[in-house]
């Protein structure tokens, strides 16, 4: 006797279902507010992967606008992508809830040299330091603090750890 069509295993011909998983139906995700499923996605496929990952952690930011681990990688992200305010806004939010940590510190300064900051980039590099951050290599080849690099502060920054 053969198995109901809608029974897992019913197209097998040779009936060897326990073997296989169940064929399971692709489901589209639900509309916001429990709408009918979107047809399509309108950024899927016409962004690159940069600016894909920056929309998906933007969305996720939006739910939950205090994690830690959204804020640094799309700090990390925008960054990346030459969004220095927006990264500065990030980096910002991330050390106002991780005082004490000297890589959120460090990526802060970061993002200041990008901004044009150098004064505050230098003190935040200071605060980083005073935290435990202790790179000095990876600070005199970080692309990111090549504007403040050659300034007296930061040099003597660099010297004295």
């Amino acid at each position: 006797m053969s198995a109901p069509a809608d029974t897992p295993g019913a197209d097998d011909p040779t009936g060897d279902a326990a073997s296989q998983p169940p064929h399971r139906p692709e489901r589209r995700p639900a509309a916001p507010g429990g709408g009918a499923p979107p047809s399509s996605l309108p950024w899927f496929g016409r962004l690159n992967q940069l600016d894909f990952d920056i929309d998906f952690f933007e969305r996720i930011l939006a739910r939950s606008p205090d994690s830690i681990d959204v804020l640094r990688v799309l700090g990390e992200l925008a960054s990346r992508r030459g969004l220095h305010e927006r990264a500065l806004e990030l980096d910002r939010r991330l050390v106002a809830r991780l005082p004490a940590d000297f890589l959120a510190r460090y990526n802060l300064a970061c993002s200041l040299a990008l901004a044009g900051c150098a004064d505050e980039a230098i003190r935040c590099l200071e605060e980083a330091f005073r935290l435990g951050y202790d790179d000095v290599a990876h600070m005199e080849v970080d692309p990111d603090l090549a504007s403040i690099r050659e300034r007296p502060e930061f040099r003597a920054l660099v010297g004295r750890v």
